[in-house]
């Protein structure tokens, strides 16, 4: 059995070092920085600790076609904000990025771990739209960029079961991610 131990609070720190980036956001939108980076983050990951070279080509492939798609239909769309801030709102690379995480999450390991990627997923979406930086429809583009994306570059992951968990430790909770 593989084991990988991640501390929380090497990623507080690194997340209180980013504080500054999101000064005077809401909590709802800063939430949404924050999932819309620890999703895809947590899906590239998941590619070391099953070992599987293959999961990171599908994911590097789903990842910058999302990228792409998204970064290139903003230069020609050029779509105002809702905010006014600038003319980047269609698509929303946030929730791209988001979903392509969450739809490889469930794609590769199934609908266990897909379905609260999904929820996470939703709520960046959701906080985009609530922080006036998106509309409903630049959310639900941005949204199937990324699992058409998914849908094409990643097949399931079969070799193994992932177990989840969380202990109490002397420096903070440790989190185990192991492959049985």
């Amino acid at each position: 059995m593989m084991t990988t131990t991640y501390r929380l609070p090497v990623v507080c720190l690194l997340l209180a070092v980013s504080l500054p980036a999101w000064a005077g956001k809401s909590g709802i939108q800063t939430a949404g920085d924050y999932i819309q980076i620890i999703i895809p983050a947590t899906a590239y990951l998941s590619t070391y600790t099953t070992h599987s070279k293959e999961g990171r080509t599908q994911f590097y492939q789903s990842f910058f076609t999302s990228l792409a798609v998204t970064h290139g239909l903003k230069l020609i769309v050029d779509k105002d904000r809702p905010d006014g801030s600038d003319n980047n709102s269609f698509p929303s690379g946030h929730t791209a990025a988001a979903f392509q995480g969450a739809g490889f999450i469930q794609k590769r390991y199934g609908w266990r771990y897909g379905l609260p990627a999904y929820a996470l997923a939703s709520f960046v979406g959701y906080s985009r739209v609530y922080a006036k930086k998106h509309y409903l429809e630049d959310v639900l583009a941005g949204a199937a960029i990324s699992l058409i994306s998914c849908e094409q570059f990643t097949t399931r992951y079969k070799r193994k079961r992932l177990n989840v968990g969380a202990h109490p430790s002397l420096m903070g909770v440790s989190f185990r991610l192991s492959w049985q």
